[in-house]
């Protein structure tokens, strides 16, 4: 009997737990309700001034990345110009290198500059016109004629030690 009795006991403080773990589970369920219902509320009152201030604070912050954008720029555009100045500063630098290297190359080859063949032309004229001069004017000025082609070149003869072997 003293078993039936055990049983009987542990079966009543089950239930009993049991029971208060309900009503505790129902009671958090009506808070978690009642909260839900108050925020609820709350919101539906103080919902349109919440909005209004989003708003503000938005164009508040739109303000202040227009003008950190607008600076931004303005600095890319400036480092851009600064770079761009001294790239052509360089590129012209190294221009003026390389006429100033061919030209010396061409005058150690004896090559004429432009102003060498104007400096010529300006003498070869001064000395016609001191000839004509010199003759009494009376020779009339010819047309100039075009320089003679030179006729090509004669082939060497053929050596002897090259016949020799052809035949």
């Amino acid at each position: 009997m003293a078993t039936r009795k055990t049983k009987t006991r542990a079966k009543v403080r089950k239930s009993a737990a049991d029971n208060q773990l309900a009503q505790a589970v129902t009671q958090s369920a009506q808070k978690i309700w009642l909260a839900g219902l108050g925020a609820f509320a709350r919101a539906r009152t103080e919902g349109d001034k919440l909005f209004d201030l989003l708003v503000e604070q938005g164009k508040t912050i739109r303000t202040k990345s227009g003008k950190a954008a607008d600076q931004a720029m303005k600095s890319v555009r400036t480092q851009a110009d600064v770079t761009l100045s001294s790239a052509q500063g360089k590129w012209d630098k190294l221009e003026q290198v390389f006429e100033d290297r061919v030209s010396r190359s061409l005058n150690r080859l004896g090559v004429l500059t432009s102003k060498d063949v104007d400096v010529l032309a300006r003498q070869v004229s001064d000395l016609n016109e001191s000839v004509r001069a010199l003759m009494g004017g009376a020779a009339p000025r010819r047309a100039r004629k075009a320089p003679a082609k030179k006729a090509p070149a004669k082939k060497a003869p053929a050596k002897k030690a090259a016949r020799r072997k052809a035949k």
